[in-house]
């Protein structure tokens, strides 16, 4: 748990569009330097505290969730809170402990100094793990930002929750909380392909660790910037009549294929469109912002429906607009690729004799990078490299050892 205390005397200054991208860009490029892989959800972080909404992460252990999300928060100028959430956890834990001598004059209520409900940012690990107790705080926390113990109600300063779980909930009991994540985003365990570049990271993060005196990320907005932000939003939610109609479509499609969107959530999107936009720098929505749509998913099998459904907008944006690409808008690095491809060729066309074991492992490297390649359909050396990969895999075929 970390709550660093931030003093600020003051009006805060209103950011221009372009500054406050140009900073945002600057945080997205920092975090990005530490993790491998993760444009997109990086993107989404902040995108989710620009249009104050909350975002939870699900996936298997060892996939960076926390490490990101602790990452983030050194980004973002705030008062910090995280913890890791078990079914033993109590809310004296979380929420603060009864005050005792507010309680012996027969008022009950709770030490708020340093816990969640003083927080801006907060990171709650195994979110669904959380007793009742604890849940149903959440619940108005997240809707209503309003925290109550005993007669009191308080407004809490939060920006954004951002939480993480090993699997998406499905007791019944905790789908009211999983409701109010706007964002829902898988986090899986790098490809093949990323490999090398993953060990790189991995022991860089691993030597700041360990060395305190090694250098932090720096901060490139604060909590009252964003939130000054946020009081002028309406401003900034402007949509062409295409777009609307573009959106609308997508919503009733994604409905027609069974994936729950509720009229409270579409409405919501739109401010997640417009925060998507200032990332980039403009003040106008357009579709490459739909993106956000592949992450409104409400179990992980429609991950796949939703990209089908909103991928083709997206190529057609990009085809149209091939100067527009942004952080995130590139599935993998082509580079990454184009390395594996031929530490593979290498690996195969040695003269070293490879076990049945080692065969298979290449030949399921090579499956990842050709769906790799797939996703970029518009890129002639992607489309080279298919060419090469399909030879690789009849060379692989004609061997004897795989008839």
């Amino acid at each position: 748990m970390q709550v660093p205390q931030i003093a600020h005397v003051g009006p805060v200054p209103a950011l221009s569009i372009p500054e406050l991208a140009r900073r945002l860009q600057d945080g997205a490029r920092q975090l990005e330097a530490q993790f491998l892989g993760k444009e997109e959800i990086i993107r989404l972080l902040f995108v989710s505290a620009l249009a104050g909404e909350h975002l939870v992460m699900v996936g298997p252990p060892g996939t960076a969730k926390s490490a990101l999300i602790r990452a983030f928060s050194q980004v973002i100028e705030a008062r910090y809170f995280d913890y890791l959430l078990t079914r033993f956890t109590e809310p004296n834990e979380i929420f603060g402990p009864v005050d005792i001598q507010a309680f012996r004059e027969g008022t009950y209520r709770r030490r708020l100094d340093g816990m969640l409900p003083e927080a801006e940012v907060v990171f709650l690990d195994e979110i669904f793990k959380a007793n009742s107790a604890i849940l149903n705080s959440l619940l108005t926390l997240l809707n209503a930002r309003r925290f109550t113990h005993g007669n009191t109600s308080v407004r809490v300063p939060l920006i954004s929750l951002y939480a993480a779980s090993n699997e998406v909930p499905t007791d019944e009991a905790l789908s009211a909380l999983f409701d109010r994540f706007l964002l829902r985003v898988r986090v899986d365990y790098l490809d093949s392909f990323h490999f090398r570049g993953l060990l790189q990271k991995g022991i860089d993060l691993e030597s700041k660790q360990m060395n305190p005196d090694a250098g932090t990320l720096s901060p490139i907005i604060s909590a009252r910037e964003l939130r000054e932000l946020q009081r002028n939003f309406g401003n900034l939610l402007r949509f062409s009549e295409d777009f609307l109609a573009m959106f609308k479509g997508l919503s009733f499609q994604i409905r027609s294929e069974g994936i729950g969107l509720s009229d409270r959530r579409i409405v919501k999107l739109l401010k997640l469109f417009a925060a998507s936009a200032i990332f980039d720098g403009r003040d106008t929505v357009n579709d490459s912002d739909l993106f956000v749509l592949r992450h409104v998913w409400n179990t992980p099998e429609q991950e796949e429906i939703l990209h089908e459904i909103v991928g083709p907008v997206l190529d057609q944006w990009y085809e149209h607009h091939p100067d527009q690409a942004r952080i995130g808008a590139t599935p993998t690095n082509l580079q990454d690729l184009l390395d594996e491809l031929r530490v593979i060729r290498e690996t195969l066309t040695g003269s070293e004799v490879l076990s049945d074991m080692q065969l298979f492992s290449q030949l399921r490297n090579l499956g990842d990078i050709k769906a790799a390649l797939a996703r970029m359909p518009e890129n002639p050396t992607a489309q080279r490299m298919i060419a090469e990969v399909d030879k690789l895999l009849e060379t692989m075929f004609a061997s004897s050892r795989f008839v």
